[in-house]
């Protein structure tokens, strides 16, 4: 098992970051052939998502959805003005876990990790477990 920590620095209010290589990096140096990778997001208005990774409208689509889905309300009682990010967040989640396959994470063809920003731009950091079979 290993645990590593990666800082990362988002530049919008909203966005989606390929974190693909990272994690995968991870794995690679753990040189772990069969088991599972853990990735987690130590924030209430970021998370981290499985999505295509082919086409970037797919991640402009993805925060437009978002948006619709939690917009940001009058009536929202949150003194920072952040409750839609705190929405996102949880809705999404702050976890993923996948499996990992000779030596690679195991994703399909048109998948990529996201770490999600909802509330940037900030500072942001993300830890990834890798754990043998």
């Amino acid at each position: 098992m290993s645990l590593h920590e990666f800082s990362i620095s988002t530049s919008s209010k909203e966005e989606l970051i390929d974190i693909t290589s990272q994690v995968s990096e991870a794995v690679k140096k753990d040189g772990i052939e069969e088991g599972v990778c853990l990735i987690h997001i130590p924030h209430t208005t970021a998370a981290v998502t499985i999505n295509e990774n082919a086409d970037p409208d797919v991640q402009h689509d993805f925060l437009l959805g978002l948006d619709a889905a939690f917009p940001d309300r009058n009536e929202f009682r949150h003194s920072e003005g952040n409750s839609s990010a705190h929405l996102k967040s949880s809705c999404i989640g702050c976890s993923r876990t996948i499996i990992i396959s000779k030596g690679r994470l195991l994703l399909g063809t048109w998948q990529g990790l996201y770490f999600c920003e909802f509330d940037g731009p900030r500072r942001r950091k993300y830890f990834v477990k890798t754990m043998k079979d």
